[in-house]
Protein backbone atom coordinates (compact mmCIF):
# COMPACT_ATOMS: atom_id res chain seq x y z
CA UNK A 1 0.00 0.00 0.00
CA UNK A 2 3.03 2.59 0.91
CA UNK A 3 4.26 1.57 -2.52
CA UNK A 4 1.44 2.14 -4.28
CA UNK A 5 1.33 5.79 -2.50
CA UNK A 6 4.40 6.62 -3.41
CA UNK A 7 4.02 5.39 -6.78
CA UNK A 8 1.14 7.74 -7.20
CA UNK A 9 2.74 10.86 -6.24
CA UNK A 10 5.56 10.74 -8.51
CA UNK A 11 2.86 9.95 -11.43
CA UNK A 12 1.35 12.75 -10.12
CA UNK A 13 4.62 15.24 -10.51
CA UNK A 14 5.46 12.95 -14.30
CA UNK A 15 2.30 12.75 -15.61
CA UNK A 16 -0.56 15.06 -16.36
CA UNK A 17 -3.78 14.45 -14.02
CA UNK A 18 -6.68 15.10 -16.64
CA UNK A 19 -5.14 13.53 -20.41
CA UNK A 20 -1.95 11.19 -19.00
CA UNK A 21 0.33 12.52 -20.98
CA UNK A 22 3.76 13.37 -20.10
CA UNK A 23 4.20 16.71 -18.02
CA UNK A 24 6.84 19.06 -20.09
CA UNK A 25 9.12 21.46 -17.80
CA UNK A 26 10.32 25.08 -19.30
CA UNK A 27 13.92 25.46 -18.59
CA UNK A 28 13.44 29.35 -18.51
CA UNK A 29 10.57 30.14 -15.97
CA UNK A 30 10.43 26.40 -14.36
CA UNK A 31 6.87 25.80 -14.86
CA UNK A 32 5.83 21.96 -15.50
CA UNK A 33 2.54 21.75 -17.82
CA UNK A 34 1.27 19.32 -20.04
CA UNK A 35 1.84 19.68 -23.64
CA UNK A 36 -0.86 17.94 -24.74
CA UNK A 37 -3.98 19.79 -23.18
CA UNK A 38 -1.77 22.62 -21.52
CA UNK A 39 -2.58 21.83 -17.92
CA UNK A 40 -0.20 23.66 -15.43
CA UNK A 41 1.10 21.93 -12.60
CA UNK A 42 3.46 24.39 -10.70
CA UNK A 43 3.67 27.69 -11.65
CA UNK A 44 6.67 30.34 -12.18
CA UNK A 45 9.50 29.00 -9.63
CA UNK A 46 10.89 32.09 -7.28
CA UNK A 47 14.48 31.95 -7.04
CA UNK A 48 16.19 33.95 -4.12
CA UNK A 49 19.90 33.70 -5.31
CA UNK A 50 22.09 36.43 -7.24
CA UNK A 51 20.04 37.46 -10.65
CA UNK A 52 22.68 36.20 -13.12
CA UNK A 53 20.95 37.94 -16.40
CA UNK A 54 23.17 41.67 -16.00
CA UNK A 55 23.83 43.27 -18.37
CA UNK A 56 26.05 45.92 -16.82
CA UNK A 57 29.58 43.83 -17.62
CA UNK A 58 30.48 42.66 -21.38
CA UNK A 59 30.36 39.10 -20.52
CA UNK A 60 27.50 39.18 -18.56
CA UNK A 61 28.25 37.52 -15.36
CA UNK A 62 27.67 39.53 -12.58
CA UNK A 63 25.54 38.49 -10.79
CA UNK A 64 25.26 41.30 -8.60
CA UNK A 65 22.00 43.12 -10.19
CA UNK A 66 18.53 42.64 -8.52
CA UNK A 67 16.89 45.79 -10.08
CA UNK A 68 17.73 49.62 -11.62
CA UNK A 69 21.29 50.99 -10.24
CA UNK A 70 20.87 53.42 -7.46
CA UNK A 71 22.19 57.19 -8.27
CA UNK A 72 23.09 59.87 -6.01
CA UNK A 73 21.69 62.38 -8.59
CA UNK A 74 18.42 61.42 -7.83
CA UNK A 75 16.56 62.97 -4.50
CA UNK A 76 15.64 59.32 -3.17
CA UNK A 77 18.78 57.31 -4.99
CA UNK A 78 16.40 55.98 -7.08
CA UNK A 79 15.00 53.65 -4.17
CA UNK A 80 11.11 54.93 -4.08
CA UNK A 81 8.25 53.06 -6.15
CA UNK A 82 5.92 54.33 -8.73
CA UNK A 83 2.30 53.92 -9.47
CA UNK A 84 1.73 53.49 -13.19
CA UNK A 85 0.01 56.55 -14.89
CA UNK A 86 -1.70 54.18 -16.68
CA UNK A 87 -5.88 53.66 -15.27
CA UNK A 88 -5.55 49.85 -16.24
CA UNK A 89 -5.29 46.72 -14.30
CA UNK A 90 -3.08 43.30 -14.69
CA UNK A 91 -5.04 41.98 -17.37
CA UNK A 92 -5.33 45.62 -19.51
CA UNK A 93 -8.34 46.28 -18.97
CA UNK A 94 -9.52 49.94 -17.84
CA UNK A 95 -10.10 50.72 -13.97
CA UNK A 96 -14.10 51.10 -12.77
CA UNK A 97 -14.64 54.68 -11.84
CA UNK A 98 -14.22 54.16 -7.99
CA UNK A 99 -10.86 52.13 -8.23
CA UNK A 100 -9.83 55.12 -10.64
CA UNK A 101 -10.83 57.71 -7.94
CA UNK A 102 -9.18 55.33 -5.39
CA UNK A 103 -5.93 55.02 -6.92
CA UNK A 104 -5.46 58.62 -8.26
CA UNK A 105 -5.88 59.26 -4.21
CA UNK A 106 -3.14 57.01 -3.86
CA UNK A 107 -0.82 58.55 -6.26
CA UNK A 108 -1.71 61.91 -4.76
CA UNK A 109 -0.57 60.31 -1.52
CA UNK A 110 2.56 58.50 -2.32
CA UNK A 111 4.10 61.77 -4.34
CA UNK A 112 3.26 63.89 -1.43
CA UNK A 113 5.16 61.05 0.67
CA UNK A 114 8.26 61.31 -0.92
CA UNK A 115 8.80 64.76 -0.70
CA UNK A 116 7.88 65.15 3.11
CA UNK A 117 10.76 66.84 4.77
CA UNK A 118 12.97 70.58 3.74
CA UNK A 119 15.93 68.03 2.66
CA UNK A 120 13.77 66.12 0.13
CA UNK A 121 12.65 68.93 -1.61
CA UNK A 122 16.23 70.76 -1.63
CA UNK A 123 17.54 67.81 -3.14
CA UNK A 124 14.52 67.36 -6.14
CA UNK A 125 14.94 71.12 -7.09
CA UNK A 126 18.65 71.02 -7.22
CA UNK A 127 19.09 67.51 -8.75
CA UNK A 128 16.31 69.23 -11.44
CA UNK A 129 18.72 71.78 -12.25
CA UNK A 130 21.91 69.49 -11.82
CA UNK A 131 20.25 67.26 -15.00
CA UNK A 132 19.67 70.86 -17.39
CA UNK A 133 23.08 71.82 -16.88
CA UNK A 134 23.84 68.72 -17.86
CA UNK A 135 22.45 68.97 -21.07
CA UNK A 136 23.50 72.15 -21.95
CA UNK A 137 27.42 71.22 -21.18
CA UNK A 138 27.44 67.48 -22.60
CA UNK A 139 28.81 66.34 -19.15
CA UNK A 140 28.99 62.75 -18.10
CA UNK A 141 27.36 60.63 -15.97
CA UNK A 142 30.39 60.23 -13.42
CA UNK A 143 30.78 63.89 -13.32
CA UNK A 144 27.19 64.12 -12.62
CA UNK A 145 27.66 61.80 -9.89
CA UNK A 146 30.45 63.28 -8.27
CA UNK A 147 28.37 66.66 -8.65
CA UNK A 148 25.73 65.40 -7.06
CA UNK A 149 27.74 63.74 -3.99
CA UNK A 150 29.44 66.89 -3.36
CA UNK A 151 25.62 68.86 -3.09
CA UNK A 152 25.08 66.17 -0.40
CA UNK A 153 28.12 66.85 1.49
CA UNK A 154 27.07 70.45 1.38
CA UNK A 155 23.90 70.10 2.38
CA UNK A 156 24.72 67.55 5.22
CA UNK A 157 27.28 70.58 6.54
CA UNK A 158 24.22 72.81 6.52
CA UNK A 159 26.24 75.06 3.75
CA UNK A 160 22.68 75.19 1.48
CA UNK A 161 20.75 77.54 4.43
CA UNK A 162 20.42 80.79 3.57
CA UNK A 163 21.72 80.88 -0.02
CA UNK A 164 20.14 79.75 -3.30
CA UNK A 165 20.37 76.84 -4.70
CA UNK A 166 21.23 77.06 -8.22
CA UNK A 167 24.52 78.72 -7.58
CA UNK A 168 25.32 76.19 -5.55
CA UNK A 169 24.83 73.03 -7.65
CA UNK A 170 26.22 75.21 -10.19
CA UNK A 171 29.21 75.26 -8.35
CA UNK A 172 29.15 72.09 -7.17
CA UNK A 173 29.12 70.79 -11.48
CA UNK A 174 32.30 72.86 -11.75
CA UNK A 175 34.29 71.02 -8.89
CA UNK A 176 33.08 68.04 -10.45
CA UNK A 177 34.95 69.08 -13.55
CA UNK A 178 37.84 70.23 -11.99
CA UNK A 179 38.33 67.30 -10.10
CA UNK A 180 37.61 65.08 -13.44
CA UNK A 181 39.93 67.24 -15.60
CA UNK A 182 36.40 67.75 -17.46
CA UNK A 183 37.40 71.04 -19.69
CA UNK A 184 34.48 73.51 -18.24
CA UNK A 185 35.12 77.00 -17.66
CA UNK A 186 33.32 78.89 -15.15
CA UNK A 187 32.12 80.89 -17.85
CA UNK A 188 31.02 78.15 -19.16
CA UNK A 189 28.89 76.78 -16.03
CA UNK A 190 27.88 80.69 -15.28
CA UNK A 191 26.52 80.50 -19.14
CA UNK A 192 24.99 77.18 -18.98
CA UNK A 193 22.79 77.89 -15.90
CA UNK A 194 21.84 81.63 -16.36
CA UNK A 195 24.02 83.20 -13.39
CA UNK A 196 26.65 85.27 -12.66
CA UNK A 197 30.28 84.03 -12.48
CA UNK A 198 30.87 86.07 -9.49
CA UNK A 199 28.07 83.66 -7.03
CA UNK A 200 29.52 80.48 -8.38
CA UNK A 201 32.78 81.38 -7.78
CA UNK A 202 32.04 82.46 -4.47
CA UNK A 203 29.60 79.20 -3.58
CA UNK A 204 32.89 77.44 -5.33
CA UNK A 205 35.00 78.83 -2.58
CA UNK A 206 32.87 78.10 0.33
CA UNK A 207 32.22 74.65 -1.32
CA UNK A 208 36.27 74.03 -1.14
CA UNK A 209 37.30 75.39 2.02
CA UNK A 210 34.33 74.14 4.25
CA UNK A 211 34.24 70.39 2.78
CA UNK A 212 37.80 70.68 2.44
CA UNK A 213 38.58 69.55 -1.31
CA UNK A 214 41.62 69.06 -3.14
CA UNK A 215 41.17 69.67 -7.22
CA UNK A 216 44.15 69.05 -9.31
CA UNK A 217 45.81 71.67 -11.87
CA UNK A 218 44.36 71.86 -14.68
CA UNK A 219 46.30 71.37 -17.70
CA UNK A 220 46.21 73.46 -20.61
CA UNK A 221 46.46 70.75 -23.00
CA UNK A 222 43.27 69.25 -22.34
CA UNK A 223 41.87 72.56 -23.07
CA UNK A 224 43.05 72.66 -27.14
CA UNK A 225 41.16 69.66 -28.37
CA UNK A 226 38.15 71.57 -27.24
CA UNK A 227 39.09 75.06 -28.82
CA UNK A 228 40.38 73.17 -31.94
CA UNK A 229 36.78 71.39 -32.64
CA UNK A 230 35.55 74.50 -32.85
CA UNK A 231 37.34 76.58 -35.08
CA UNK A 232 37.90 72.97 -37.83
CA UNK A 233 41.97 73.58 -37.17
CA UNK A 234 43.98 70.60 -38.55
CA UNK A 235 45.80 67.65 -36.66
CA UNK A 236 49.36 68.74 -37.68
CA UNK A 237 48.26 71.94 -35.75
CA UNK A 238 46.85 70.69 -32.36
CA UNK A 239 50.03 68.68 -32.41
CA UNK A 240 51.88 71.36 -32.48
CA UNK A 241 50.39 73.24 -30.14
CA UNK A 242 51.14 70.05 -27.40
CA UNK A 243 54.66 70.81 -28.31
CA UNK A 244 54.71 74.00 -27.37
CA UNK A 245 52.24 73.73 -24.24
CA UNK A 246 54.67 70.70 -23.43
CA UNK A 247 58.04 72.84 -23.72
CA UNK A 248 56.46 75.77 -21.71
CA UNK A 249 55.77 73.34 -18.93
CA UNK A 250 59.12 71.70 -18.96
CA UNK A 251 60.37 75.47 -18.29
CA UNK A 252 57.77 76.60 -16.19
CA UNK A 253 56.49 79.45 -18.42
CA UNK A 254 52.61 78.24 -17.74
CA UNK A 255 52.49 78.13 -13.76
CA UNK A 256 49.96 80.24 -12.40
CA UNK A 257 48.49 81.03 -15.79
CA UNK A 258 44.77 80.10 -17.08
CA UNK A 259 44.86 76.84 -19.13
CA UNK A 260 42.11 78.19 -21.66
CA UNK A 261 44.12 81.13 -22.68
CA UNK A 262 47.28 79.32 -22.70
CA UNK A 263 45.96 76.94 -24.89
CA UNK A 264 44.10 79.57 -27.30
CA UNK A 265 47.81 80.97 -27.30
CA UNK A 266 49.77 77.63 -28.42
CA UNK A 267 46.81 77.72 -30.82
CA UNK A 268 47.32 80.60 -32.60
CA UNK A 269 51.03 80.09 -32.78
CA UNK A 270 50.72 77.15 -34.23
CA UNK A 271 48.34 78.41 -36.62
CA UNK A 272 50.91 80.57 -37.84
CA UNK A 273 53.49 78.85 -37.51
CA UNK A 274 51.60 76.29 -40.20
CA UNK A 275 49.88 79.17 -42.18
CA UNK A 276 46.42 78.81 -41.15
CA UNK A 277 43.95 81.66 -41.30
CA UNK A 278 42.73 81.74 -38.03
CA UNK A 279 42.56 85.44 -36.31
CA UNK A 280 42.69 86.17 -32.29
CA UNK A 281 39.11 86.72 -32.48
CA UNK A 282 38.49 83.42 -33.69
CA UNK A 283 40.33 81.90 -31.30
CA UNK A 284 39.27 84.24 -28.51
CA UNK A 285 35.61 83.45 -28.71
CA UNK A 286 35.98 79.41 -29.20
CA UNK A 287 38.26 79.52 -26.30
CA UNK A 288 35.57 82.49 -24.12
CA UNK A 289 38.63 84.50 -23.19
CA UNK A 290 39.97 88.26 -24.79
CA UNK A 291 42.03 88.79 -26.97
CA UNK A 292 44.31 91.03 -25.07
CA UNK A 293 45.35 88.08 -22.98
CA UNK A 294 45.61 85.47 -26.09
CA UNK A 295 48.58 88.56 -26.88
CA UNK A 296 50.32 88.07 -23.62
CA UNK A 297 50.09 84.65 -23.37
CA UNK A 298 51.42 84.51 -27.03
CA UNK A 299 54.31 87.32 -26.51
CA UNK A 300 55.46 85.14 -23.67
CA UNK A 301 55.52 81.88 -25.34
CA UNK A 302 57.44 83.42 -28.21
CA UNK A 303 59.84 85.17 -26.02
CA UNK A 304 61.10 82.58 -24.56
CA UNK A 305 63.86 81.36 -26.73
CA UNK A 306 64.56 78.22 -24.61
CA UNK A 307 61.01 76.95 -26.11
CA UNK A 308 61.51 77.57 -30.17
CA UNK A 309 65.14 76.20 -29.14
CA UNK A 310 63.65 73.05 -27.89
CA UNK A 311 61.02 72.96 -30.97
CA UNK A 312 63.77 73.04 -33.58
CA UNK A 313 64.96 69.78 -32.57
CA UNK A 314 61.17 68.22 -31.56
CA UNK A 315 60.05 65.87 -34.73
CA UNK A 316 56.58 67.43 -34.80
Amino acid sequence: MVIFLVLQIINADTVCGRCGNKMMTDNVTGERFCGKCGCVLSDISQDSGPEWRSFSKENGTDPTRTGAPTSLAIHDKGLATVINPINRDSTGRPLTPIMKNTIERLRTWDSRSKVNASADRNLRQAFGELSRLKDKLVISDAVIQKAAYIYRKGLEKGLVKGRSISPLIASALYAACRDAETPRTLKDVADAGNLKKKDIAKCYRLLHQELGLKMPVVNPIQCIARIASKLGITEKSKRYAVKVLEVSQEHKESAGKDPMSLAAAALYLSCIKNSEDMTQRDIAEAANVTEVTIRNRYKGLRLDQNIDCTLKNKKI
